[in-house]
């Protein structure tokens, strides 16, 4: 009988999947027994996890040979790993130099899901908020950046989003669909949107779209403060400014016609 805690033989499996993974990335079918060999453990052991990566298309068997290899899925998730990093590395320098000329937090921000998710940031040193909102997941319909999003996003996007539980964040949160619909529309007129304490009492956020070289709304950049400093009439060309630069660095070059 084994010792060994549970979540030592858990973390000894995820060990042993990943050398799978090392192994097939030498680019050759292997057969279970060539994989246990390598593992150097029994060939039972290695089919088992061969199968469960195989489950999550990790890796692929070839029904006539038994043989394996590296799966389908491995490309789209370092497909989505690569192309954070590259819009981080553009947004990098403008969210720096939209700090400094605002004096507050600049923040690239994507829409991943039913979510906002901040990418990159930066700070200035005269800023009183230093809060780090990076890989976090916020609600669209209470930040800045999600109402920027929507409001340039086709229409099957903000019926998506807009249809789901809008959840009162703050006591100042808008629930109500028609109202955040209006706003959506100012933001289009405007090329901004706003939050007031929307997401956390005391913090105002104001955002512009920033769009890829197809024409579509790819992600949002928002500058963030406490509420007292966010009613500065040029935080709005300052915003959209930067998200221009963004897209300029981004190969926009016109939008497409909403769909």
């Amino acid at each position: 009988m084994s010792n060994e805690a549970p979540r030592d033989v858990g973390v000894r499996s995820v060990e042993r999947a990943i050398a799978i993974l090392d192994l097939l990335a030498q680019g050759e079918w292997r057969t279970g027994a060539e994989v246990a060999r390598g593992l150097h453990v029994h060939r039972s052991t290695a089919l088992r996890l061969l199968a469960t990566l195989e489950r999550h298309a990790l890796v692929e068997r070839d029904q006539r040979t038994a043989r394996y290899r590296l799966g389908r899925r491995l490309p789209q998730l370092a497909s989505v790993v690569s192309g954070e990093f590259d819009l981080r590395y553009v947004a990098r320098p403008v969210c720096e130099q939209v700090a400094g000329a605002t004096g507050e937090t600049a923040t690239f921000e994507l829409l991943i899901g039913d979510d906002i998710v901040p990418i990159e940031q930066a700070t200035a040193s005269t800023s009183v908020v230093t809060v780090n909102w990076l890989g976090r997941r916020y609600p669209v319909h209470c930040t800045a950046s999600g109402k920027a999003i929507l409001a340039f996003s086709p229409q099957a996007v903000r019926e998506r989003v807009l249809s789901g539980d809008l959840e009162r964040v703050t006591s100042r949160t808008i629930t109500d669909r028609a109202e955040l619909e209006a706003q959506l529309e100012g933001a289009r007129q405007s090329g901004v949107a706003r939050t007031h304490e929307e997401l956390e009492l005391g913090l105002d956020a104001i955002a512009a779209p920033v769009f890829g070289a197809n024409g579509e709304v790819v992600a949002a950049l928002d500058v963030s403060g406490p509420s007292h400093r966010l009613g500065r009439p040029d935080l709005e060309r300052l915003t959209i400014e930067g998200a221009a630069d963004l897209s300029r660095r981004l190969g926009f070059r016109g939008r497409r016609s909403e769909t």
